[in-house]
């Protein structure tokens, strides 16, 4: 779908035909979308298969006719596997008009639709791609903090119960941190070409503006590598929880084994075909069955005090190696 955007006294508002100092919003494309795009826009064909490309690195490059910036942005789908993930957004700067390319909506953008950026213009070229870039790093550190807050919930939910479920959310909250600090990484690249690179001139007040964007990109990179190092933490101490319950759980099976092999040797013994002593006294079977359980409650018994011991020693250990 593709919206054309002009400046007015309330803000942003649609209009039919494109004019000088729009914003041509090109999101949720279709084919005909980008033949239009590639068309009637004179974009070229390459540059939007590149943004249509949803693992396409951040980068700014020159044309005949126009600037093209490929930056990330975040963006939330519920439905998908990974909830948090980013995507290219084209911004593509001819002299007259500007037009961002994306394949999906992205909080960044509808801030912007929403007049939530003070100082926006779709007249000031440079200033626009400021507030575009200094949004998404506003929206990435928003992200980053929800993300965060998910973790904490799963991990008070794990520690009532480890299942299945609440370890691949785990999972693919990493996943989003991942694809947060590869894409935000790639900005940080894209940001400082913008400050060396000749292709776009900032005045004085939009080079401290470009200083904000930068410091705030910086500080969404060390959150991403927090977050992403406490949640690796987290799942490295999960996974170890989880090996020694199943430690535990074989150790009782091995113990409920060990122990009703000593019935079972018993009455094997008597089940056999040969002469056995005091096979003939009366009463015998029920003295095999009371033998049995003899022998099995003092084995459960020496087995247990076992354990105690081993639990007490290691106890003292530690006090020791305190001390």
């Amino acid at each position: 779908m593709i919206t054309i955007r002009v400046q007015s006294d309330k803000g942003l508002a649609e209009a039919e035909a494109v004019s000088k100092g729009c914003w041509v919003d090109a999101r949720n494309l279709s084919k005909e979308d980008l033949f239009r795009l590639e068309r009637e826009f004179g974009i070229a064909g390459e540059l939007l298969t590149d943004i249509m490309d949803t693992d396409e690195q951040a980068r700014i490059e020159k044309e005949d006719e126009y600037t093209a910036i490929i930056v990330r942005l975040p963006v939330y789908d519920e439905s998908s596997e990974v909830s948090f993930s980013t995507l290219p957004l084209g911004i593509v700067l001819f002299s007259d008009k500007i037009v961002t390319i994306c394949q999906r909506s992205s909080d960044a953008l509808e801030d912007i639709l929403r007049n939530r950026v003070r100082g926006f213009s779709t007249k000031n070229k440079s200033a626009f791609v400021l507030n575009l870039l200094g949004r998404g790093a506003f929206t990435f550190l928003k992200y980053l903090k929800e993300l965060n807050k998910r973790t904490n919930i799963i991990k008070d939910e794990l520690q009532k119960s480890i299942k299945n479920n609440e370890l691949i959310q785990l999972l693919s909250i990493q996943k989003s941190l991942v694809f947060f600090t590869t894409s935000i990484k790639s900005n940080e690249l894209l940001l400082e070409k913008l400050q060396k690179s000749p292709l776009i001139r900032f005045k004085e007040d939009e080079k401290e503006l470009l200083e904000d964007v930068v410091v705030e990109n910086r500080q969404a990179i060390e959150m991403a590598n927090i977050y992403s190092s406490i949640l690796t933490g987290t799942m490295d101490a999960f996974a170890s929880v989880i090996s020694n319950n199943l430690n535990i759980v074989m150790k009782r099976l091995t113990i409920v084994s060990i122990v009703l092999m000593i019935p079972t040797l018993i009455f094997s013994l008597y089940g056999m075909n040969v002469d056995i002593p005091f096979q003939h006294i009366p009463g015998i079977g029920w003295g095999v069955i009371l033998l049995s359980l003899l022998a099995a409650t003092l084995g459960a018994i020496l087995l247990n005090v076992d354990r105690k011991k081993k639990t007490r020693v290691k106890m003292i250990r530690r006090k020791r190696e305190k001390i």
